[in-house]
């Protein structure tokens, strides 16, 4: 695995394994910015999202990258005000448009169960996922998933799917491996992805991760992004500083160990754990 390796997704799509992701990245100048060091860095994959309010940031650092963009992967998502047929061809003519783009890479259904839709989630979904299977016949998105979905949504949604997910992007981190959400996606062909791979910082100070990083002469972020990677998760790290982007994405050449994998199978519930998505007040 080196720094253009990519997973093949069920429709043949292929996607840079390591994404740089921009969940909580300013608009303007600092969104701009951070995704020009990042492709300028060697990523080729570029994760936001409608709700992140920057995604006409992140299109102009895509164009004026110097990177084309037919070599970019770029994954934007649908928010919890647009479930619904129409509402999801809104949506994504005005993220395209924000964007800057012709079609997007990724398009997600963000999260399953939006409390002001709770009473009729499943129909709702359904709805949006039918607009974007035709998005993708149309090639208006190259590949159509789901995040923060466990497999009883999935299982809702294939109720009436023509195409099954791609993707299923979750929160995913030692602290919360998602065995039994990872184990459905692999058996339904679906690849995990990994928003927040560092914990959204709270791993940063274990001392048992800061041991394998010294180890292995990185830093305890890249032991966490190269964990992802062995787990055959798609890592999305984040950040808006040029040194730790650099950084984030140089994990390609070291390979933790049955050691360092055992300790780490330990941190189970020392960070941040995911929200269940049945609950959130969003």
């Amino acid at each position: 695995m080196d720094k253009n390796s990519t997973y093949e997704l069920s429709n043949g799509v292929k996607i840079p394994v390591v994404g740089f992701g921009t969940w909580q990245t300013p608009d303007g100048d600092v969104a701009e910015k951070s995704v020009i060091a990042a492709l300028q860095a060697g990523y080729r994959h570029i994760d936001t999202a409608a709700i992140y309010g920057n995604e006409e940031s992140v299109g102009k650092g895509i164009k004026n990258s110097g990177v084309a963009r037919e070599e970019i992967f770029v994954t934007t998502k649908l928010w919890n005000d647009s479930h619904g047929y129409e509402q999801a061809k809104s949506a994504l003519a005005t993220s395209l448009k924000k964007l800057g783009l012709a079609y997007v890479d990724l398009y997600l259904i963000h999260w399953p169960n939006p409390v002001e839709i709770r009473k009729v989630w499943e129909e709702s979904n359904q709805a949006a996922w039918k607009y974007m299977e035709e998005a993708l016949q149309q090639g208006l998105v190259k590949a159509i998933g789901v995040s923060n979905f466990h497999g009883r949504h999935i299982d809702s949604l294939l109720k009436t799917a023509k195409v099954a997910p791609h993707a299923n992007q979750i929160y995913l981190s030692p602290s919360d491996t998602q065995d039994e959400i990872v184990a459905y996606n692999k058996q339904h062909n679906i690849l995990t992805q990994a928003y927040s791979p560092l914990g959204t910082g709270t791993l940063l100070d274990l001392p048992e991760l800061k041991a394998i990083a010294a180890k292995h002469n990185k830093s305890v972020a890249q032991v966490l992004i190269r964990w992802s990677l062995q787990q055959g998760v798609n890592p999305l790290p984040k950040s808006v500083t040029e040194s730790r982007i650099i950084e984030n994405f140089n994990v390609f050449d070291f390979e933790l160990d049955n050691d360092d994998n055992t300790a780490i199978a330990k941190l189970k519930g020392t960070g941040k754990v995911a929200a269940n998505p049945d609950e959130v007040g969003w």
